[in-house]
């Protein structure tokens, strides 16, 4: 989390005390409701029950399920929390990102436009949080890159998406992986909750795993020699087959690679030269 100024941290501790929390306790909270873009928080700390979600609104669900007098502090210390990211300059981004829990998927979808607070619409007197050094945005993702399309943060898991210029921004464990979205129009990201789970989006060609783009970057130093996403390289056999016996194979390869084509995934030429390829192993 960012550096509290001693403002913030007053105001962190005076929330600890009133709900009878500790600072650190209330401080994971806060950084959950910041990944959740001021509306959400999806956290896990023993002093909150375990595992836990919040969504502004009134929805709380904790592992600690029938302790409603803890639900009623977390929720209240949610709330509140919320309030206070919403008044803070730069900190909730444009563009919201509406969450919605699926069995052991997190599901959501990006809205563009500027997001609209609720909660403490007051003006905030003081600032929760050291600002970033000059010449610096205090943005996450990767320098150079300006007004992302859409934001969002699921499982402390940040997105940022530049729809003009194709590219994706993810950061996760510490570090921000820039991605090549190809022509992908992506419309939402899923997420798995388990530990490693994997990301996906969905795009004009249905569900694709995140880790079929090519890298740029990671931690802004280039990636080089990026090979080309297994989603577009259709597997074919590496040695000739015998029409007896392995004949079958190459057609079902045709068919695949005819699927790709049609998806507009390989260019005419592709696709032909391919198909000739494995033609000719027949």
């Amino acid at each position: 989390m960012m550096q509290l100024t001693p403002e913030g941290q007053q105001i962190i501790n005076n929330l600890a005390q009133r709900y009878h929390f500790s600072f650190d306790a209330v401080c994971s909270l806060l950084q959950s409701v910041i990944n959740g873009n001021g509306s959400m928080a999806q956290f896990s700390h023993p002093e909150f029950g375990g595992s836990g979600q919040w969504m502004r609104g009134g929805m709380i669900m904790l592992g600690d399920m029938f302790n409603n007098g803890l639900k009623n502090s977390v929720s209240g210390l949610c709330q509140e929390l919320s309030g206070l990211v919403a008044n803070q300059t730069n900190l909730i981004q444009t563009g919201s990102f509406q969450s919605q829990s699926q069995g052991n998927q997190q599901q959501g979808h990006f809205n563009g436009g500027q997001q609209q607070q609720n909660g403490n619409t007051g003006n905030s007197p003081v600032s929760l949080f050291v600002p970033p050094p000059p010449g610096s945005s205090g943005n996450w993702w990767p320098a150079g890159l300006q007004f992302p399309n859409s934001t969002g943060a699921q499982n402390n898991v940040r997105y940022a998406y530049f729809a003009t210029i194709n590219r994706l921004a993810i950061e996760a464990n510490g570090h921000v992986t820039l991605y090549d979205t190809l022509d992908h129009r992506i419309g939402g990201f899923s997420q798995q909750q388990s530990i490693g789970g994997s990301i996906t989006f969905t795009s004009q060609y249905g569900v694709v795993d995140v880790s079929s783009l090519p890298v740029i970057s990671i931690d802004n130093v280039p990636v080089q020699n990026q090979p080309q996403p297994a989603a577009f390289q259709p597997t074919m056999p590496n040695n000739p087959p015998s029409a007896s016996t392995n004949s079958g194979d190459i057609f079902v390869a045709i068919e695949k690679l005819a699927e790709l084509w049609n998806q507009g995934l390989l260019t005419d030429a592709e696709y032909s030269n391919k198909k000739a390829e494995l033609l000719s192993r027949l």
